[in-house]
């Protein structure tokens, strides 16, 4: 009679083998990341000329617009994942990791947008934070997803957190069409979107779009590898857990029949 393999034993020492969430594939991602990011660095610092009203307060937009994208992204990406989870007839627990691991990558994105915002409020507004429709609507949807990832974390089974994630992921994705919206829905302080506005004009310098379209390549390769790893992650932590519970009830049966 043989066993199946055991995380432990995956990774023996005898050929050296150990355990990781890289692949093939993942390393050419952390490359075209680490490409990008460089090149964002070098148009939005260097090439990319000062705005004539923001002057150079403009380059902080550079990564507050592509960090804020991402995380819409990432979260629209948990919403979709958790209705997969939940209205799928197999209820794959895979779907439930790419959600929590994309809600926690749109999270950190999100914290960037608030910090670099705030940056960006001291430079153009005098104050780092106002109480803006804009402003109070993206800070709720940041709170909600805090929420989120805190009930993730409560106890009960794997298929018990899917299931009550899922339905937090689908409810709290509501949010950003009135974060985006909020600017046109109220007297907001904050500007109008520049580039995806409803009247179809771009109002930037081609050079200046063009650096925000490297920053939204940058974060969008750092996205996809940091799900990519934070998913296997996941999956090795809801192993090593399942594995645990064998042990304890293996432990527990062992002292029943005293052996």
């Amino acid at each position: 009679m043989t066993t199946a393999p055991t995380l432990d034993q995956d990774a023996g020492t005898d050929t050296g083998r150990r355990l990781g969430t890289g692949t093939p594939a993942t390393r050419v991602l952390g490359v075209l990341t680490l490409v990008t990011m460089g090149w964002l660095v070098a148009f939005g610092l260097g090439f990319s000329p000062a705005d004539r009203d923001q002057e150079e307060a403009v380059r902080i937009l550079y990564v507050h617009v592509p960090t804020i994208w991402l995380a819409y992204l990432a979260f629209t990406v948990t919403a979709v994942c958790s209705g997969f989870y939940l209205f799928s007839k197999n209820h794959s627990l895979g779907f439930d990791r790419f959600a929590g691991a994309s809600a926690e990558i749109g999270v950190v994105f999100m914290a960037v947008t608030l910090a670099v915002g705030m940056m960006w409020g001291r430079l153009t507004w005098g104050v780092f934070w106002q109480w803006d429709a804009r402003l109070t609507t993206t800070a709720l949807l940041f709170v909600s997803y805090i929420g989120y990832l805190a009930v993730r974390r409560l106890g009960g089974s794997h298929h018990a957190r899917a299931k009550r994630s899922a339905v937090i992921g689908l409810l709290a994705v509501l949010e950003i069409p009135l974060v985006h919206w909020s600017v046109r829905l109220w007297r907001s302080l904050h500007q109008e979107a520049t580039v995806l506005d409803t009247d179809g004009d771009i109002d930037m310098d081609g050079l200046m779009l063009f650096s925000l379209f490297v920053g939204v390549v940058a974060f969008t390769f750092l996205y996809l590898w940091l799900l990519l790893h934070r998913t296997r992650a996941m999956a090795m932590e809801d192993l090593l857990d399942d594995q645990g519970l064998d042990r304890a009830l293996d432990a527990r049966r062992a002292e029943g029949t005293g052996t």
